[in-house]
């Protein structure tokens, strides 16, 4: 039995066993054995998704929160070494790309165990302070409730206004869930209150969920393994299509603060306690705040900087997308350079034979496929085009 399950294996050949990682090896002309190329494969996925979300009305101002479900299912090990681990490494990604992508945004984190919804932190636009927060919790016990905290949420997002498009991002481990009332008219406050609610499942799909995110407009996927599960999170990062009776246009008081003087003493808002140095000063009521961008918590002003609205400009007006050249393109043309434009590397794949790359359609300047994935999603423009200024 022991030989069956796997005990008489030491660790790190039960690693190459369940990862069956040759497979991912294939022979080249000589006979050897290399890994498999998947970069394009990968870029021609990317492109689709590209193309498809290209001319598509955007939320920028996005109230988020993420609901982990931390019952008891959550400590299974069919995710290495737990699910409860592996949500924990990939909801600190997610929150570092979601405000990479999203600086105007903010971001809440609810847990669910002993059938009962904890708020661990609110609203807000600090990384670190959700990441801390929630390493700190990580425990597991009891049963989920889906219904709880789909009430929990529903109560902080109603005080959200007008502007702001309302989501909430469900990790749900459980294949079950005990709720005190009844969970289809919860689903109805949320579609009533516009709250666009996906769901990623670590477990089997299972119905309620599904039926949740078709009445609310989100999305509902099951996680297959952990690289499964990062790419499913991380699409929810970019802001999602706008539904048109949500998207009503709306003007937004901001204010632009300024920067405290290194050697000042004041209290700050946010943590109520005096504090030296830096942190920035409301242009409006002259209160103390240690980060950007949040809301004043003495005039309710939105404080951002310069550099969070250029970011957000880029969702309403994205770059161009590169033209693809293929090889039989550069073996045409033969005044395409070798190099990369962005990098400086090797456009050649092996046997000096042109590779796939991209050229933007302004500048003309030809990029590798990183490089082009690189300019969209972090949202820089062409380096062709800047240099040519």
């Amino acid at each position: 039995e022991d030989e069956d399950d796997g005990g008489g294996l030491e660790a790190w050949e039960r690693t190459y066993a369940e990862d069956r990682s040759w497979e991912a090896l294939q022979e080249d002309e000589s006979g050897l054995l290399r890994p498999i190329d998947t970069t394009a494969i990968y870029h021609a996925q990317y492109r689709r998704r590209l193309r498809a979300t290209a001319r598509i009305q955007k939320g920028l101002i996005r109230y988020l929160y993420i609901v982990v479900d931390l019952s008891k299912a959550a400590s299974e090990r069919d995710f290495r070494p737990s699910r409860m681990a592996v949500m924990g490494k990939q909801v600190e990604a997610f929150i570092r790309e979601f405000f990479d992508q999203n600086p105007l945004s903010h971001v809440g984190l609810v847990t669910i165990k002993d059938g009962i919804a904890h708020c661990i932190t609110e609203l807000g636009g600090s990384p670190e302070s959700h990441i801390k927060a929630l390493m700190g919790k990580l425990e597991c016990s009891g049963d989920a409730s889906l219904q709880n905290a789909l009430e929990l949420v529903l109560g902080y997002l109603n005080q959200i206004p007008s502007y702001g498009h309302r989501e909430v991002l469900i990790l749900y481990s459980a294949l079950s869930t005990c709720d005190p009332g009844d969970l289809m008219e919860t689903i109805q406050k949320c579609k009533k209150s516009k709250i666009r609610c996906s769901v990623i499942g670590l477990a089997a799909e299972m119905f309620v969920c599904k039926h949740l995110c078709q009445e609310t407009g989100g999305t509902y996927s099951v996680a297959l393994d952990e690289s499964h599960f990062k790419e499913l999170i991380l699409e929810h990062a970019p802001p999602p299509p706008a539904i048109a009776e949500y998207a009503t246009a709306n003007l937004i008081k901001m204010g632009f603060p300024q920067r405290s003087a290194e050697g000042s003493v004041a209290i700050c808002t946010c943590h109520e306690e005096a504090k030296t140095g830096g942190g920035y000063t409301c242009p409006r009521c002259k209160v103390r705040v240690c980060e950007l961008p949040t809301e004043c918590r003495v005039c309710g002003l939105t404080l951002i900087s310069s550099p969070h609205l250029a970011r957000s400009y880029h969702h309403l007006f994205p770059i161009v997308m590169f033209d693809e050249v293929t090889p039989s393109q550069n073996d045409s043309n033969h005044s395409f350079p070798n190099t990369c434009f962005g990098c400086q590397q090797s456009l050649l794949s092996q046997g000096n034979k042109p590779g796939l790359s991209v050229i933007c359609p302004k500048c003309k300047q030809q990029f590798c496929l990183d490089c082009d994935i690189y300019v969209h999603e972090s949202l820089h423009n062409c380096p062709g085009c800047e240099s040519s200024r």
